[in-house]
């Protein structure tokens, strides 16, 4: 079974988003759907097809949360030991070469990934450009609008 990486960060939240699913959200709808169904003739009752749709969403997403966790490697960045390289879970600060700015990305699992929030999927061109490099290294990344070349200003396990 190929098992996808994922951080313990990501697991815990994707744990608290199905702990809440459960325990909040499906109490909720099923509440919704019987005071739905209580209003009488289902075939043309909005409020109990638009609660019914809200239920299949609902379940639909504790399904694939907790297949998700069952196939999940959960690494902890914090507890690795890279020797300075970037490997999954690390968080990497990178000037771009052309303009001196500076990002901070964290290389993650496929299901963390969130650009804004400085998470870069593990199978992006990005991270694929920076795994195994270290401070100092200089990456070149092909993006939509051409070239980047970036230089790694640290490697952090967080």
């Amino acid at each position: 079974m190929n098992r996808n990486p994922l951080t313990k960060k990501g697991a815990d939240g994707l744990r608290e988003e199905l702990q809440r699913l459960k325990s909040e959200d499906r109490p909720k709808i099923i509440a919704a759907i019987a005071e739905a169904r209580a209003h009488g003739d289902l075939k043309e009752n909005a409020e109990y097809h638009a609660a019914k749709e809200q239920q299949g969403f609902i379940e639909t997403r504790i399904s694939d949360i907790e297949q998700c966790l069952g196939a999940a490697q959960v690494i902890d960045p914090a507890t690795l030991d890279a020797e300075g390289r970037v490997v999954f879970g690390a968080t990497v600060s990178l000037a771009r070469i052309d303009n001196d700015e500076t990002v901070r990305y964290q290389v993650v699992g496929d299901l963390e990934a969130n650009i804004g929030a400085g998470l870069v999927s593990v199978s992006s061109p990005l991270a694929r450009a920076l795994i195994g490099k270290e401070e100092g290294d200089s990456v070149s990344v092909d993006a939509p609008g051409g070239k980047i070349e970036y230089e790694i200003i640290s490697v952090e396990y967080l």
